[in-house]
């Protein structure tokens, strides 16, 4: 953990936001198969471009009161929620990383992280577009940020695709349902070229137990009825959050705990 300026601080709080904004386009565009850059922002629902004024994270939202500036039409509350989270985990990053390679290696997987969740939870797909993205930026940056070996990613890539891979297949046969898209086999493929042998594995195991309570506690609320389903993709995000920030202390206090 790094100790950093309130001014320092507040910068990378402030450049989450605006990234959290440019993650909100890529949420609505992605699933939509439009440019993620053209046309400039407008409103979803007059067409009406949106004015550099009303762009700013957060603020924005909150001198509009939630409405756009021209129709009147609500916007999301998803908007300035991602803003704020992007910002929040920008600080978090910086505190854990420090400023150099691996920060900004980690700083593009949540972002692809985040736009994957968003998209998952509303409408359980998880394009390829947001996995190549992750695919290309994390082959690029694999050298630079040089936290782990290639042959790590390699085999981080076989354990958690092959694991999620043959769950895929072998469900229909045994439960007579898909148990698991393959969008989340391909989510798999970018977990384990940024987080490497063991921690990706490690990641589908925390995703397993997050996502089982998770399950658990919306049919109890009776949010969700049981063989309903439920999107896995946001779990797989969560598993891989805490592995690349928490991972390997997860694994020496389980060898420590258990081995010693």
């Amino acid at each position: 953990m790094h100790g950093y300026s309130f001014i320092v601080l507040a910068f990378a709080g402030m450049m989450g936001l605006i990234t959290g904004s440019f993650i909100n386009v890529c949420i609505y565009r992605l699933p939509r198969g439009e440019s993620i850059m053209f046309p400039p922002s407008h409103c979803t629902e007059c067409g009406k471009k949106i004015k550099i004024i009303d762009l700013f994270p957060v603020i924005s939202y909150l001198l509009l009161k939630g409405r756009c500036r021209f129709c009147g039409e609500r916007i999301g509350i998803r908007y300035p929620m991602v803003e704020i989270i992007t910002g929040v985990l920008f600080i978090a990053l910086l505190l854990r990383f420090d400023i150099n390679f691996i920060l900004l290696k980690y700083i593009v997987l949540t972002c692809i992280l985040l736009t994957i969740t968003f998209i998952d939870l509303e409408y359980y797909i998880i394009p390829d577009k947001a996995v190549l993205a992750g695919l290309a930026a994390g082959i690029l940056l694999h050298y630079p940020a040089g936290d782990i070996t290639v042959m790590s990613s390699l085999y981080g890539i076989l354990s958690s695709t092959g694991f999620l891979l043959f769950v895929n297949l072998i469900s229909p046969l045994v439960f007579k349902k898909e148990g698991m898209g393959m969008g989340d086999v391909k989510l798999s493929l970018v977990m384990g070229l940024y987080l490497g042998w063991p921690l990706s594995l490690l990641a589908i195991f925390v995703a397993c137990c997050v996502g089982g309570l998770a399950g658990t506690a919306l049919m109890l609320l009776k949010e969700k009825n049981a063989g309903e389903i439920i999107p896995f993709g946001p779990f797989l995000a969560a598993g891989s959050m805490v592995c690349f920030m928490w991972g390997r202390e997860l694994i020496n206090w389980y060898v420590t705990r258990f081995f010693t």
